[in-house]
């Protein structure tokens, strides 16, 4: 027999009678984990001849999360074979139903095949067209989960009001299974900011006038007048991950693209990643220079890597720099836009605006303000040498 670790969000599933059930939350309440387990151990290993699709707006996103703790509850449970698994297209076989992978940032895949049951993570990445292409070819039942920092969105005016429709919030304290040191973390934010205690604590809708960058807009694509200036890296490892950015310019406004946001990363595996996305050696690199020995390992490679320039007021000078100009998001930079709509000035007790961000979404801007600043600071700097 299967023991099975489950919260309130699974007992959700389990009474659901609509045909949408929607899972807004904070952080760590336990979404995602609980809807993969109810669609595994109660819809899959009760049906056979489904199609199951489970999906998010960008590729990378996908593997790096929803489909990875789709694969980990399976190989806990021995449940995974190697031989259900057609990697190539990102479907594996469960119980006789077939279970896809989606990303949704290519049009033609979600105009694809119809489906069973729907799972789409992070939903509130997803246009209304590309809600409405997913939906009108579920036969069954749309399952959406996400972290509620938009104050509007299609989500609470096109579903939530809908007749068959659930909706349900959830947050860290739904979640009996996490450590004391996370618990103590989330709760941290009543005193740090309080719309992000709002959204990643409470688990409600954000409402705040702080955020910092509001004249950003997405790119489908690097227009032809935009050259390549540098790239930019914010080092991280165990809990922030680590932020690769490519900025062009035409000269006057920038545009950002979103090239690594991972963890665990060793300079060697940043090595290995510029490599195999395709730079060439003799891209400026611009770093955290809080990291020199990092710095020196990544010029041991063969990189052309340098040290951001800081001072005493360096984060909000360029801050203001960025703002100056116009900015662009490619539209495919999930973590990137994330990041750009939570970055937030911090609040006093009384809501009071305060000159200084607050220490959180900001490792492609820190990485991006560092590419941004140098290169205007420093327009023809050279290689980085040693010494």
């Amino acid at each position: 027999m299967i023991d099975i670790k489950t919260n309130v969000v699974f007992r959700h599933l389990e009474q659901s009678k609509k045909r949408f059930v929607v899972e807004q939350g904070g952080t760590r309440s336990g979404k995602t984990f609980n809807i993969l387990i109810w669609i595994i151990f109660r819809y899959a290993m009760t049906h056979t001849g489904k199609t199951i699709t489970i999906c998010r707006k960008s590729s990378p996103s996908l593997r790096g999360t929803v489909a990875r703790d789709f694969w980990s509850i399976l190989e806990k449970h021995n449940l995974y074979k190697e031989s259900h698994h057609r990697k190539s297209t990102n479907e594996y076989m469960l119980n006789g139903n077939l279970v896809e992978f989606l990303n949704c940032d290519v049009p033609q895949k979600i105009r694809g095949r119809k489906r069973s049951l729907l799972f789409i993570n992070e939903a509130n990445e997803l246009t209304y067209e590309d809600f409405f292409q997913l939906n009108i070819r579920t036969t069954e039942k749309v399952i959406v989960d996400y972290n509620p920092s938009d104050e509007y969105h299609w989500l609470y005016e096109k579903l939530i009001p809908r007749d068959d429709c659930e909706f349900h919030q959830t947050t860290y304290l739904d979640n009996p299974f996490l450590d004391e040191i996370t618990i103590n973390e989330i709760e941290r934010l009543k005193d740090v900011d309080a719309n992000y205690w709002r959204v990643y604590g409470l688990g409600e809708r954000g409402i705040s006038d702080a955020t910092i960058f509001t004249h950003w807009k997405e790119s489908e694509e690097v227009p032809e007048s935009y050259k390549l200036k540098c790239l930019g890296i914010d080092w991280g490892y165990t809990n922030d991950p680590t932020a690769i950015v490519a900025c062009y310019s035409n000269g006057n406004d920038w545009l950002i693209d979103e090239r690594c946001y991972a963890t665990r990363m060793t300079n060697f595996d940043i090595s290995e990643f510029l490599r195999g996305d395709g730079w060439d050696k003799n891209v400026t690199i611009i770093c955290d220079s809080a990291e020199p020995k990092s710095i020196a390992e990544l010029h041991g490679y063969g990189w052309n890597v340098h040290g951001a320039r800081k001072g005493a007021d360096s984060i909000r000078s360029g801050i203001d720099y960025m703002k100056s100009r116009g900015l662009m998001i490619t539209n495919t930079s999930l973590n990137a836009i994330k990041e750009f709509r939570n970055y937030k000035w911090k609040e006093d007790r009384d809501g009071k605006k305060l000159n200084e961000p607050v220490d959180a979404f900001n490792h492609i801007i820190d990485a991006s303000r560092y590419a941004i600043t140098f290169h205007q600071t420093n327009p023809n700097f050279g290689r980085y040498t040693l010494g």
